[in-house]
């Protein structure tokens, strides 16, 4: 018998749900099992689902194959006629060890709009990994014309604070120096609670009570909702990094307004700026889409020129990607050619500023984050390789003695 092999797809709220998948499958006794966890943000994570579930059945054969995840939450029928796979079930089947062991019905999906819960699983460690995850919010109630990932999680949904900080507690106590809030809309945080707490203020609280955590972080920013709590904790807290993604998604006013965005191109550098006057030294992350449909070279040209008006030093970019029933598949669509030109133009403005960035921290002395093989991260996120072995998951002061394009280099602090 072998132990479950869980494989996640996408997002960090996927690597959370994963651990609760791991063990409710271990409390089950499911052994000999493939357990994949899907990704639907686009039509091109589906595809790379469907070509790991193949991949996955050559290598390791004989072992029931599980789908789960958002592709498999919103469409379902295709992955349980593919002759590799044995169930699939839904974004809250997964969660559930009944029906991660059930043998019945070979598609038990539900529909996510009438879950109200939140994961309830108290984790105690993450396989593999050096920093640890917790779910907080689950779920969005906006409607952005591109996005199919509301009808994959549902409404927006938040975890009391009490069982934030109990959570946190527990992976402290195992050895976690590190913590990511995560969820599908973080700023959307107690909408749906008794006295609508902020993000900002669960964030203070959370510190308050577990003041063994050594460092924080925070899943992608909507920049519209960025409350005022949040500010001015990223300025009074040093555990809290300083490193912010953003979810842009574009800088032109038009194509903001199409994307059915909450924000304007001028707002989303006012909360820059305003987060840089709290915080001198946070660096910028953000999520942008190349070629959205409509998207003229004006437009383009104003999504491009934000990544230095802004300074943004990390970027996750992506060809615009149709997802079907979704109003922007409905729209006239840029070229496929032209998207990609425009990705690889923007990824090419964001390798020049994270260069950028990566020579100014030389000389400079910063607490990493070991993970394995001599890798680690420091509080602005960059990736740091280390000239000298320290146990995974500890935190060590590091001299920066370099810059390479995709890191820097470092030699222990005295």
């Amino acid at each position: 018998m072998r132990d479950p092999l869980i494989v996640t797809l996408g997002c960090r709220l996927n690597a959370f749900e994963s651990e609760v998948i791991r063990a409710e499958a271990a409390a089950a006794g499911i052994d000999d099992a493939i357990i994949v966890n899907t990704c639907a943000v686009t039509s091109e994570a589906v595809r790379q689902a469907r070509q790991t579930i193949r991949r996955l059945r050559r290598e390791r054969p004989g072992g029931r194959i599980i789908v789960t995840g958002c592709a498999a939450q919103l469409t379902p029928e295709p992955f349980a006629a593919m002759p590799e796979v044995d169930r699939v079930i839904g974004n809250a089947e997964k969660l559930r060890r009944a029906d991660l062991a059930g043998d019945g019905e070979k598609v038990v999906v539900s529909d996510i709009m009438t879950v109200k819960e939140t994961a309830g699983h108290l984790l105690h460690g993450f396989e593999g990994r050096t920093r640890a995850f917790v779910e907080v919010q689950q779920g969005c109630d906006h409607r952005c014309t591109f996005c199919i990932i509301p009808f994959a999680r549902g409404a927006n949904r938040s975890v009391p604070i009490g069982r934030i900080v109990e959570q946190v507690r527990i992976l402290v106590d195992n050895g976690y120096a590190e913590v990511v809030l995560t969820g599908v809309d973080v700023c959307s945080y107690g909408a749906d609670l008794a006295g609508r707490p902020s993000l900002g203020g669960t964030v203070r609280r959370l510190l308050a009570n577990v003041p063994e955590l050594r460092r924080l972080r925070l899943t992608s920013l909507d920049p519209a909702a960025i409350d005022d709590d949040l500010v001015r904790v990223m300025a009074e807290e040093p555990r809290l990094m300083p490193h912010v993604h953003l979810s842009l998604q574009a800088a032109d006013d038009t194509v903001l307004k199409r994307m059915k965005r909450r924000h304007s191109r001028a707002q989303a550098c006012a909360m820059v700026e305003r987060l840089r006057r709290a915080r001198p030294d946070v660096v910028f992350g953000a999520d942008l889409i190349a070629g959205f449909p409509t998207e003229t070279d004006a437009m383009f040209a104003n999504t491009l020129s934000a990544v230095d008006e802004m300074d943004l030093t990390y970027l996750h970019v992506f060809p615009f990607s149709a997802r079907p029933e979704t109003p922007a598949a409905r729209m006239p669509q840029v070229p496929g050619p032209l998207r990609r030109e425009r990705a690889a133009r923007i990824r090419r403005a964001g390798e020049r500023a994270r260069s950028r960035f990566f020579v100014g921290r030389v000389g400079s002395t910063a607490e990493v984050l070991v993970e394995e093989g001599r890798n680690g991260r420091c509080p602005y996120y960059a990736p740091v390789r280390l000239d000298f072995d320290a146990p995974p998951g500890s935190l060590v002061p590091v001299r920066i003695t370099g810059a390479a394009a995709d890191h820097l280099t470092g030699e222990r602090a005295i």
